[in-house]
């Protein structure tokens, strides 16, 4: 997938959502423990009922991770399932890797070839041989932390450095020097609405991945405010637990799909504003 095909869809479905896989099967609607596979059932469900609403798909491998061998094959086959199914959405795996040059290779590969997933989360923190690997594959996205959403993402991001410019637009600002750094992407989360401003003077024309919006309490209106891109858009706005877990009952796809189009409607509004067809 290219930046234009993802731009296309954006324009397409007024939708700039992604929504977030992180299936806890404490928090799932109990009759799906009885289905061979209730993770994978569970997402299905989500994507059959949201697909037309987000462009965007992004589980975090944590949460599949940690049911060992099984998860790991539930995350395979919800990967296949969108690939077959619905190859116009964009699929990042939220894996934040990053270790050095030939590590990192291994890592592209598992996310990049064995999966096929179109973009790979990664941790920036030991530098340009640790990213450059993955920027390496054509046609792939690299999505870098940058300025995360967390209550500690400040303990070090926001940092004034030597010469007085905080550590995450550091990162931003060296990480665009990198071979390949067009296929770069940032994390930038949506409780710091009043930080894109400065981000987008360093990155205009990146993509932005910003979490945080609902559960956490990150404003829409106030990211689209100075994070936006009139060109190509140039923003992938995630929400998780407030669309997948908007009800635990056998009406829980017909939920998330509620949810989902609340935030699509708003998504289309401000395009609408923005004159972004």
């Amino acid at each position: 997938m290219t930046i234009t095909d993802l731009v296309g869809e954006i324009k397409k479905k007024k939708s700039f959502l992604c929504v977030g896989l992180d299936v806890d099967m404490s928090k799932i609607p109990s009759h799906l423990l009885n289905t061979e596979d209730p993770i994978f059932e569970f997402n299905k469900q989500i994507i059959d009922a949201t697909h037309h609403l987000t462009v965007a798909y992004k589980p975090n491998t944590a949460f599949y991770e940690a049911y060992g061998i099984k998860g790991w094959q539930s995350l395979d086959k919800t990967i296949n399932y969108i690939n077959q199914n619905y190859p116009e959405i964009f699929t990042i795996a939220d894996a934040k890797r990053g270790d050095i040059g030939n590590t990192s290779t291994m890592y592209a590969k598992a996310f990049f070839e064995d999966l096929n997933f179109n973009s790979v989360t990664v941790a920036p923190y030991m530098g340009s041989d640790s990213v450059e690997p993955f920027l390496a594959f054509k046609d792939k996205f690299t999505i870098m932390l940058a300025l995360t959403s967390n209550k500690g993402g400040l303990d070090f991001q926001g940092k004034d450095l030597t010469n007085k410019e905080p550590l995450y637009k550091e990162v931003i600002k060296t990480s665009l020097t990198w071979n390949n750094s067009e296929n770069l992407m940032f994390v930038v989360g949506a409780t710091k609405a009043e930080y894109f401003k400065g981000i987008r003077k360093i990155a205009p024309n990146s993509f932005l991945l910003v979490p945080g919006v609902g559960a956490q309490g990150g404003s829409l209106e106030g990211v689209c405010e100075y994070g936006i891109n009139k060109e190509n858009i140039g923003l992938l706005i995630n929400s998780s637990r407030g669309i997948i877990y908007a009800s635990n009952g056998t009406d829980f796809a017909n939920a998330a799909q509620i949810e989902a189009k609340k935030l699509q409607e708003q998504m289309a509004s401000i395009l609408a504003d923005n004159n972004i067809a």
